[in-house]
């Protein structure tokens, strides 16, 4: 297996006809790090993940691998391996010559090639299906196999384009666990598009935010969600209420709010409000709140806040939170190169 590579973006830009697709952005992927492409359709999330594996040109800009620009090279040429979404698998190979079928098209022996693909297919758990046809696996066993063979060229980047998003729930939770036990095992950089927040979240150490073709933010899944910098980011990860007070606009986790009765004292910023609705989840209590300026808030309570202050539906509540732990949103994007800590 060949060693991980870092990946560099510089100022890389795609654009269909008059629509920019990739708006000249900047970005430094280290190597050996699980990296997340995340954000709505349109982003520009899928656009940059094909130019860096040579499926779609670039406009303009750079794309470093290691030390190596490949802006202009084919696919095959970038040390680069790419997973697709539809896993286009060949259907009338069996799942021994489907993952040894490019060391094939190289000129390998097939004894060697044969050799090759069952090791990767004993690394996904696929030794015992070589002789299979894809029609005859689940959605699961067929995204192992192209998995197994994206990897059997060596690459140094392997690019997963939403990988997940064809498999039920159960499925999918089970699928990202292997896809982040592969990428430890094999100390590979993975770069992963999803629009799933729960998916970048449990398997990023870098996420990369895009919005309208741009970098909205970057850094570890912990710092984007608790240290979310625009309303766009703020809104999208969840989990957040976006909160306008005193000319300024703050993002407060919704566990993070506190509610007091108009007859309490209030230490900290105070937005006025109306309880709306009662939600029980189970392990928490969401109570949703109509402040007075009309912005809508969820508080999360747990069952003992929640009996404690015993709230009712139509009561009039002050919303408030320690002023630490709000963040003050920019309101216009300024994405910044991670931290250290953003892909220990």
């Amino acid at each position: 297996m060949a060693t991980s590579a870092a990946l560099e973006l510089v100022h890389l830009t795609k654009k269909f006809g008059e629509t920019i697709a990739v708006d000249a952005i900047d970005l430094r992927i280290p190597g050996g790090s699980y990296c997340c492409l995340l954000g709505p359709s349109g982003c520009g999330k899928t656009s940059t993940l094909r130019m860096i594996a040579g499926h779609e040109s670039a406009t303009s800009g750079d794309i470093i691998v290691g030390a190596k620009n490949v802006t202009d090279l084919p696919p095959a040429g970038r040390s680069t391996a790419m997973m697709f979404q539809s896993y286009a698998l060949f259907p009338h190979l069996t799942v021994l010559d489907n993952v040894a079928f490019a060391l094939k098209m190289r000129g390998v022996a097939k004894d060697e090639r044969y050799a090759e693909a069952r090791k990767l297919l004993g690394l996904v758990h696929m030794e015992r299906y070589e002789a299979r046809l894809p029609a005859q696996l689940s959605g699961g066993q067929q995204q192992r196999v192209a998995l197994a063979r994206a990897l059997i060229t060596s690459p140094q980047i392997l690019l997963l384009d939403e990988p997940l998003s064809a498999l039920d729930p159960f499925l999918r939770l089970r699928m990202r666990a292997e896809l982040k036990r592969l990428q430890r095992e094999l100390g590979i950089t993975f770069i992963h598009v999803t629009h799933g927040q729960d998916e970048a979240m449990a398997l990023a150490d870098l996420v990369v935010l895009m919005n309208g073709g741009k970098i909205e933010q970057q850094g570890s899944p912990r710092e984007i969600f608790n240290q979310p910098r625009t309303e766009f980011a703020a809104r999208f990860i969840g989990g957040h209420n976006v909160i306008p007070l005193n000319g300024e606009t703050y993002a407060v986790r919704v566990d993070r709010l506190i509610l007091k009765r108009p007859s309490e004292a209030v230490d900290g910023p105070r937005v006025n409000g109306t309880i709306s609705k009662i939600e029980y989840q189970g392990t928490y209590v969401v109570v949703a709140i109509s402040a007075d300026d009309g912005t809508e808030i969820a508080a999360q309570l747990s069952d003992s806040e929640f009996d404690n202050g015993n709230y009712s539906v139509g009561e009039k509540v002050i919303v408030t939170w320690w002023p630490a732990l709000a963040s003050a949103l920019n309101p216009n994007p300024s994405a910044t190169v991670a931290s250290p800590e953003a892909v220990a």
